[in-house]
């Protein structure tokens, strides 16, 4: 089995919880692939020789990852989605940050959380994710987003007009500063801040 480790940010003081996941992930036989700027840090910082496979934007993750764990908030969590959609890959959030919505893993439970991954004795929580299509190459050729689009103005103290249509039929014509498409995950983030609903994650519906 093969797990991929990512984290954009971390303190120092958070470095024996890496050496806490990697221990644990080699006792448990699994193999590392490790985002890279993560591992150009960890090792000056700690000993991870034996780790030499690694994935970046420019190194897409190979068919053998079956989960990816990432470490930090709930911002780092969502920065996965741009590795993990197109590949369908589970991923486990250990927070390290402040905010643990979606990174519901606490430090403390590594042991237990490499544990359920190697024996498969965890719920698999579904979440729907929203793809944008556009007709110049946008976000590093991820345009994915497990929160929300938002489409706003630029350079222009006057509203815009947006037409918007569901699936193939006109819906409505908006005069805005701006619209956001958000998932029900992104219910209760930038949305919500504009006066959207708060949807259940399970629901099978998108915020405009």
């Amino acid at each position: 089995m093969q797990i991929a480790v990512y984290n954009r940010v971390f303190e120092n003081s958070d470095v024996p919880y890496f050496v806490q996941l990697f221990e644990s992930l080699r006792e448990a036989k699994i193999q590392m692939v490790v985002y890279e700027p993560l591992l150009i840090r960890l090792k000056q910082l700690m000993p991870m020789q034996d780790v030499q496979d690694v994935f970046s934007e420019s190194k897409p993750l190979n068919s053998r990852t079956k989960y990816m764990i990432s470490l930090g908030g709930d911002g780092t969590m969502l920065d996965t989605v741009k590795f993990t959609a197109r590949a369908n890959i589970p991923v486990l959030g250990i927070n390290l940050g402040r905010l643990g919505f979606l990174a519901s893993t606490s430090k403390e439970e590594i042991n237990m959380a490499v544990q359920a991954l190697s024996k498969a004795t965890f719920h698999l929580d579904t979440r729907t994710l929203i793809h944008l299509d556009a007709s110049i190459p946008i976000f590093q050729g991820a345009p994915f987003a497990l929160n929300e689009f938002s489409l706003h103005r630029k350079d222009s103290s006057s509203l815009i007009k947006i037409h918007t249509y569901l699936n193939g039929e006109f819906l409505c014509t908006y005069w805005a500063d701006g619209i956001i498409v958000s998932t029900p995950t992104g219910s209760t983030g930038y949305s919500l801040s504009c006066g959207g609903p708060i949807i259940f994650p399970q629901a099978n519906s998108f915020v405009i």
